[in-house]
């Protein structure tokens, strides 16, 4: 699967990768507007953060 570009609907300026630390210390990625217009973070499943480990 394949996802291209996403962009802000405020300023429509593509959306950059970083990470947010949640309060009990864990690194969550987002998307996130470069104007500060919002983020998008990853869906949560039973209260948690749902991740997956990239392979190489």
């Amino acid at each position: 699967m394949s996802v291209g570009s996403m962009t802000c609907g405020h300023c429509n300026k593509e959306l950059q990768h970083d990470t947010i630390t949640t309060a009990a210390g864990a690194q969550v990625a987002v998307s996130k507007c470069p104007d500060g217009h919002g983020k998008v973070k990853s869906p949560m499943c039973c209260g948690n953060d749902m991740t997956c480990e990239i392979g190489g």
